[in-house]
């Protein structure tokens, strides 16, 4: 037992070591002195000052913000609303078809949909003149489409399980669906909410394929600015890019981690 014990351990350790390896090797050459990347020339935060004063990697980043929080807040009312009507509604005759429309982004490869999503656009601009161009419309569009896709599972999730006695009790005592809706059923599925929300802001900041085909001058993410630079090869500047959002990411999980286990000492005292 205390062999097989020491081999899942160390099975453990080199699977930590090969995911992380990686991203500390990063973090310790964004502090890198030298112009080039693969070689070690001294401990310095230069990179640092020369990223904050690029105004094509800032503008880029305030444009995936946006973006982002724009794209995850659609997706998170056209997910709410779809998982509604398919848990809440037993039977209709389009159910089906909802239900593999809304999973269909899912598992469909994201070169497909960038590329009909593109092929809308234009199509829709020379029937009605609407949208003009590839720009931040046509990203955020695209983005709520598969992010409502990400929400409506997770939203889904926490409706299957929720407790309909509740509803019930406030109907009987006069209350109107709508009011129900909004002071009985939000706040019990808003930590689904909250979580969808911030896989869709995730998946938005994140994506560049989908956002490569519909965007247009003027509109590039920060994803397609990094991954520009990088095929001129790897720049210290994007090293500390990387570095400052693995550090954000990084103290989001602790921010969560240590409200989860403050949450769960609460109910226990309770």
């Amino acid at each position: 037992m205390k062999s097989r014990s020491r081999l899942l351990q160390m099975v453990g350790l080199l699977g930590f070591i090969f995911l992380y390896a990686p991203i500390l090797s990063l973090v310790i050459y964004s502090f890198n002195e030298s112009k080039l990347v693969t070689v070690w020339g001294g401990f310095s935060t230069r990179w640092y000052g020369e990223l904050f004063r690029d105004p094509q990697i800032l503008g880029a980043a305030w444009i995936s913000v946006k973006i982002a929080f724009l794209s995850a807040s659609i997706a998170i009312v056209i997910g709410t609303l779809a998982s509604f009507v398919l848990i809440r509604f037993a039977r209709f005759r389009a159910k089906s078809l909802l239900s593999m429309l809304i999973t269909a982004p899912l598992v469909m490869p994201e070169v497909i949909i960038g590329l009909s999503l593109l092929l809308l656009f234009v199509a829709m601009e020379g029937v009605i003149g609407w949208p003009g161009g590839r720009g931040l419309v046509t990203i955020i569009i695209a983005h709520s489409t598969f992010g409502a896709a990400y929400a409506a599972v997770v939203i889904q999730s926490r409706l299957v399980d929720m407790d309909l006695s509740i509803e019930e009790a406030a109907q009987d005592l006069g209350a109107k669906p709508v009011r129900v809706f909004f002071d009985i059923t939000l706040p019990v599925i808003a930590p689904a909410l909250v979580s969808a929300w911030l896989l869709a802001f995730t998946l938005s900041l994140d994506d560049l394929v989908i956002a490569s085909f519909v965007s247009g001058p003027g509109a590039s993410t920060l994803p397609m600015v990094i991954f520009s630079k990088v095929r001129l090869g790897v720049s210290p500047d994007v090293n500390a890019l990387a570095t400052i959002i693995i550090g954000l990411v990084s103290l989001g999980v602790i921010v969560a981690a240590l409200q989860m286990n403050r949450s769960k000492r609460q109910s226990e005292q309770r």
